[in-house]
C-alpha cells in the first residue's frame, strides 16, 4: 500500500470513529434527554454537528471508494454506517481488514 492509500485509510478510519461516536451520543444520550427529561440541548448541539461530520465522512468514503475500487455492497455498508448506531465500528473494522489484507484490490 502506497503512502497516499495509507493516508486515505487513516482519514476514513478517523472519520468513521468520529461519526460513530457522535451518533451514539446523539441516540443514547441526546434523544433520551430530549424526550424523557425535556432537555433538548444535546440534540440541538450534537445533531447538526453529526450532520456536518457525516458529510465530511462521506467525502472520505468517496475517496476510499475511488482509491480501492470498492463494490456496491461495500459502498452501501459504508454509507449506512453513518446513520445506524454501532454500525460505523463494525464496518470500519471490516473495511480496514479487507483493505489491509488485499492491498489495493479490496473489491
Amino acid at each position: 500500500m502506497d503512502p497516499a492509500e495509507k493516508h486515505t485509510l487513516v482519514r476514513y478510519r478517523v472519520m468513521a470513529y468520529v461519526v460513530g461516536v457522535g451518533l451514539l451520543v446523539l441516540v443514547l444520550v441526546g434523544v433520551p434527554l430530549q424526550y424523557a427529561a425535556a432537555m433538548p440541548a444535546v440534540v440541538q448541539i450534537v445533531g447538526p454537528l453529526h450532520g456536518f461530520l457525516y458529510i465530511v465522512y462521506l467525502v472520505t468514503v468517496a475517496d476510499l471508494v475511488r482509491r480501492f475500487h470498492l463494490s456496491s455492497v461495500q459502498v452501501v455498508a459504508l454509507v449506512a454506517a453513518g446513520f445506524v448506531p454501532f454500525l460505523a465500528f463494525v464496518v470500519e473494522a471490516w473495511m480496514t481488514r479487507r483493505i489491509r489484507g488485499q492491498g489495493t484490490d479490496a473489491g
